[in-house]
C-alpha cells in the first residue's frame, strides 16, 4: 500500500459522497463540479499523474455518450419526442390504457435514446395531459420515471451504466439487447400492475374524455435526416460495427448540414454528464493506483462470489449508496475474475439501472422528473415516489435474476 494510500481513500470517499448526495454542503457544487474537483485533488496530492489520469479515461464510454447526444439533440429540435408523445397519447381511452401507452412509450423511447433526455421531453406534456385531462398527474409522472429507468435495461445506448458496462465488457449492441430485453418487457409489465394497484383511486375502470389538442411544431428536413441517422445507427449496430464508432459515424453525419447551427446542438448537451464520467474515471483510477481497487475487490469477494444473486444484491446497494455509474466503476475490476463475466456484466447493468427506482434519489432520471415536474407547480414527494418504487425495483430486480440464470443462454 502506497504512503499516501489512505489520503487517496478519504477523497475519494468525499468524492462519491458528494455525487451521491448530489451535493457538497455549505458549498454551491453539482456532481459534475464535485467528481471534477476530487480529481484534481488526486492528482494535486501525488495520488496519480496527469498522465494517469488521462489514461484513466474510457474514451469509448466517453464517444458513445457524446455521440448519442449528438443524435438526441437533433431529435429534440426536429419535434420528434413531443410528436411521437403526443401522437400515442391520443390511442388511450381509459386512465389503464393512458398508463399503458405512456409506460411503453417512454420504454421503447428509453432503450434507444438515453432514458435522461426522454424524462426531460416527456414530463412536461405528461404534466399538460394529466390537467387537461383533470386527472392527477403524480401516478403517471412516477410512472414516467420508472419505465424510463426500466425501459433503458434493454439496449447499450438506454443509459450512461449500461454504455459503460458493454464498453467495459466488450458486449456488443444485439447480444446485449436479446440477454436484457425480456427483462425490460417483463419489467414494464409489473410496473403497470404495482402503478394500478397503489393508485387504485385513479385507475379505476372507466371512458376519458376526449384528448387535449396537443399541437407539437417540429421541422421536416432535420426529423427526416434525423430519422435517416437513427436508422443508420441501427443498422451498424445489428450489422456488428462496434457500437462507439457505430455511434460517431451517425452523430458526424448530423453534424453535416447547410440549416442548422452546430450552436444549437451544443447547447443542447448535458456538458456536466461528460464531465462527471470523465471525473469519477480519474477518481476509481487513483483509487486503483492506490491500491484501494483490489482491497475492495477483496473485501467484496464474498458477496460478489455469491453467484450472480448477490452480485446483483451488491450491485443494488452500490447504487443507492453512491449512484449507479459509480458502482459500476467500482465493481468492475471485479468482473473479470467471475465464473461468467459476460453474465456478470449483464447483472451488473440490470441491476445498477433497475435499482436506480428504489428511491426519487436513485436516478437522474428520477430527479429530472421531480424537477420539471416542480417547474409546473406539480410536487412529486420522496414518500408518494417510494410507494410503488420500492415494488417495482424489488420484484424487476428478482425477474432479472431469474432470467439470467435460468433464462436461454
Amino acid at each position: 500500500m502506497r504512503a499516501d494510500s489512505y489520503a487517496i481513500l478519504a477523497i475519494s470517499a468525499l468524492t462519491f459522497l458528494g455525487v451521491a448526495l448530489g451535493r457538497w454542503p455549505g458549498l454551491r457544487t453539482n456532481r459534475a463540479s464535485i467528481a471534477l474537483v476530487g480529481a484534481a485533488a488526486l492528482i494535486g496530492i501525488g495520488g496519480l499523474s496527469l498522465q494517469e489520469a488521462f489514461g484513466s479515461l474510457d474514451l469509448h464510454t466517453l464517444t458513445l455518450l457524446f455521440s448519442m447526444m449528438v443524435l438526441n439533440a437533433n431529435l429534440r429540435l426536429s419535434g420528434f419526442f413531443g410528436w411521437v408523445a403526443a401522437a400515442t397519447m391520443r390511442v388511450a381511452h381509459s386512465t389503464r390504457m393512458l398508463l399503458a401507452v405512456l409506460l411503453g412509450t417512454s420504454g421503447l423511447l428509453s432503450a434507444l435514446f438515453l432514458n435522461d433526455t426522454i424524462c426531460l421531453m416527456l414530463t412536461p406534456l405528461v404534466v399538460d395531459v394529466a390537467r387537461r385531462l383533470g386527472r392527477d398527474p403524480i401516478p403517471y409522472l412516477v410512472g414516467l420515471a420508472l419505465s424510463a429507468n426500466i425501459g433503458s435495461v434493454a439496449t447499450v445506448t438506454g443509459n450512461p451504466q449500461n454504455m459503460l458496462v458493454a464498453m467495459s465488457g466488450g458486449l456488443g449492441y444485439v447480444p446485449f439487447a436479446l440477454a436484457l430485453t425480456p427483462v425490460a418487457l417483463l419489467g414494464l409489465l409489473l410496473a403497470w400492475v404495482v402503478l394500478i394497484l397503489v393508485y387504485r383511486e385513479e385507475f379505476r375502470p372507466g371512458p376519458l374524455p376526449p384528448p387535449p389538442d396537443l399541437r407539437v411544431r417540429f421541422y421536416r428536413p432535420l426529423l427526416v435526416k434525423s430519422l435517416l441517422a437513427t436508422v443508420a445507427l441501427l443498422t451498424m449496430f445489428l450489422a456488428g460495427v462496434p457500437v462507439a464508432q457505430s455511434a460517431l459515424l451517425a452523430s458526424a453525419g448530423l453534424l453535416v448540414t447547410r440549416r442548422l447551427k452546430p450552436e444549437r446542438i451544443f447547447a443542447d448537451f448535458d456538458w456536466q454528464l461528460l464531465i462527471l464520467f470523465a471525473g469519477l474515471f480519474m477518481v476509481t483510477g487513483a483509487l486503483e493506483h492506490g491500491g484501494w481497487t483490489r482491497t475492495l475487490g477483496e473485501a467484496l469477494h464474498g458477496l460478489a462470489g455469491r453467484g450472480l444473486g448477490g452480485l446483483m444484491v451488491l450491485t443494488a446497494l452500490l447504487s443507492n449508496l453512491v449512484s449507479n455509474v459509480p458502482a459500476v466503476l467500482l465493481l468492475r475490476p471485479m468482473i473479470p475474475a467471475t465464473a461468467d463475466p459476460q453474465k456478470a456484466w449483464l447483472a451488473v447493468a440490470a441491476a445498477s439501472t433497475l435499482a436506480g427506482n428504489f428511491t426519487l434519489l436513485g436516478s437522474m432520471a428520477n430527479l429530472i422528473v421531480a424537477e420539471q415536474a416542480a417547474r409546473r407547480q406539480v410536487r412529486l414527494s420522496f414518500g408518494a415516489y417510494l410507494k410503488a418504487g420500492v415494488p417495482v425495483t424489488l420484484l424487476t430486480l428478482l425477474v432479472a435474476w431469474l432470467w439470467l440464470v435460468w433464462g436461454p443462454s
